[in-house]
């Protein structure tokens, strides 16, 4: 029997409520008409408690009415629909003038608050500097940094005045649909849609598991009123039931993602996807990733993206894991524009693999990569994560020389050659982990032995250079038929 997967903070209790207790007649009277954009008390089974939310949307499912929240201060995968009995009704409130232009930041004020790095300015006063690589303790080693003060503080200030990686584009006052753009970006979800607000498709189906959406995904509107819908693992394409997709698959000859497989270790695949050559796979590539991702809009041109599909492998075929997207060609080297795991496989390490395998792809190309901006908010904390362990393992493998004690000095740009990450993501990452001291007129890296054991290697999925065939495609300009010699 397949199993039903969904996020385990959206798993919903068998808890009974407690009633409410009877309204009074002169409270019933007194209370506002419940339109969207109303807030109200709604008990919230994870939290076992009444929650402050917003009415989005209302419905009549046979003759009773649906109301559509959204738990106030929380991440929208959470928002469900609700009858009135889980509303605390005596406290019913509504809408708010300031509504409409809240409702345009709602994003950043579900986002989880994540603290800004600290900048480490120059002291006015003479510090002391060790002169030995390590402290007395014995239990901080020092890492000393070549670049010159004044420029890298400069540095330093204007990485922590950056715009949130997390933030939404600023709200303009007048809003434009584009008829035509990129198909998988990261483009922040603007707000402006109501009808976006809303999960529209309930449940999926996809290989051997039930997976219920997070966010809205602009399939077909046929395919909003069905209770499942089927899709096809390998090629992606939706039916409406599972006889539609018995049916598909008897046509459906693939057992595997098309395109080129560029990576085989063990059970885990790489398949290399361009979205100009296999339109139909990534398009419905964005449709179902778009169920999972709030912080991107999806238009249908995919032309300009490489898409990278993770696989596990066993007898039945390739079996879809995650992917991630990236530009054909960057003129702010971005290495990476969309990235998801797919629910039923997160935790496992997943996330960090594609991450560690786009930098990969980016060593070998010969540049220096950063993800396109803003990140989600899980995607921020999985990249900070794992510019922290590159750096730090960078380190752990600079030595001292031969009859030396102390480490010789590095810069920012050798850590951002060595590990093919940015030089603004280094100093981020520095800045977070909170090892970059001012010391005797320079910068110092200084870091412990318990912040270096919390970052040792413990993942369990590495990317394995030999087991990669990929050769990078080096972009040729169009030739000028009419330039003159």
């Amino acid at each position: 029997m397949p199993m039903v997967t969904e996020s385990a903070q959206t798993k919903l209790t068998e808890t009974p409520l407690e009633p409410i207790g009877p309204l009074d007649t002169k409270v019933v009277q007194c209370l506002p008409k419940m339109t969207e954009g109303c807030h109200v008390p709604v008990f919230m089974d994870i939290q076992q408690t009444f929650v402050p939310a917003e009415i989005v949307s209302i419905r009549e499912n046979n003759g009773v009415s649906e109301f559509y929240i959204h738990y106030v201060n929380f991440n929208r995968r959470l928002d469900e629909w609700v009858t009135v009995d889980k509303m605390n009704l005596k406290e019913l409130a509504p809408p708010s003038t300031t509504t409409s232009s809240s409702s345009t930041n709602n994003i950043s004020q579900e986002m989880p608050i994540t603290p800004q790095p600290r900048t480490v300015p120059p002291p006015t006063t003479t510090t002391t500097a060790s002169t030995s690589s390590e402290t007395p303790s014995g239990n901080t080693t020092t890492f000393f940094l070549s670049d010159d003060a004044d420029a890298l503080n400069s540095d330093l200030s204007r990485a922590a005045t950056l715009p949130s990686m997390t933030n939404p584009l600023p709200a303009t006052s007048t809003t434009t649909v584009p008829t035509k753009t990129r198909g998988n970006g990261n483009n922040h979800h603007s707000g402006v849609h109501s009808v976006t607000k809303v999960k529209n498709i309930n449940l999926i189906h996809l290989g051997r598991y039930f997976i219920k959406p997070w966010y809205f995904s602009p399939y077909p509107e046929e395919f909003t009123t069905c209770p499942v819908v089927y899709i096809c693992e390998f090629c992606l394409k939706y039916c409406k039931d599972v006889d539609a997709l018995k049916r598909h698959r008897t046509k459906c000859t693939l057992i595997h993602p098309p395109g080129n497989e560029i990576y085989r270790h063990g059970s885990t695949s790489f398949f290399e996807i361009d979205g100009r050559k296999n339109k139909s796979y990534a398009h419905n590539m964005c449709l179902l990733a778009k169920l999972f991702l709030d912080h991107k809009t999806l238009y249908y041109d995919t032309d300009p993206f490489m898409f990278y599909i993770l696989t596990e492998f066993d007898a039945q075929g390739f079996h879809i894991v995650g992917y991630f997207s990236k530009d054909k060609e960057s003129s702010e080297d971005y290495n990476l524009s969309c990235i998801l795991t797919l629910p039923p496989y997160q935790k496992k390490g997943y996330g960090h693999f594609m991450i560690e395998f786009s930098y990969t792809l980016s060593r070998l190309e010969g540049k220096i990569g950063t993800p396109e901006k803003p990140l989600s908010d899980l995607g921020l904390l999985s990249y900070r994560r794992y510019w922290s362990e590159a750096i730090l393992q960078t380190l752990l493998k600079h030595k001292p020389k031969d009859g030396e004690t102390d480490y010789p000095s590095l810069s920012i740009n050798d850590l951002s050659e060595i590990t093919a990450i940015k030089k603004e993501d280094v100093l981020a990452a520095l800045q977070n982990l909170n090892i970059i001291r001012y010391q005797q007129g320079s910068y110092v890296l200084s870091i412990t032995k318990d912040l270096f054991d919390s970052y040792q290697d413990k993942r369990r999925l590495r990317v394995e250079t030999k087991s990669l065939f990929w050769t990078p495609k080096i972009p040729t300009k169009p030739s000028n038929q009419f330039q003159t010699k």
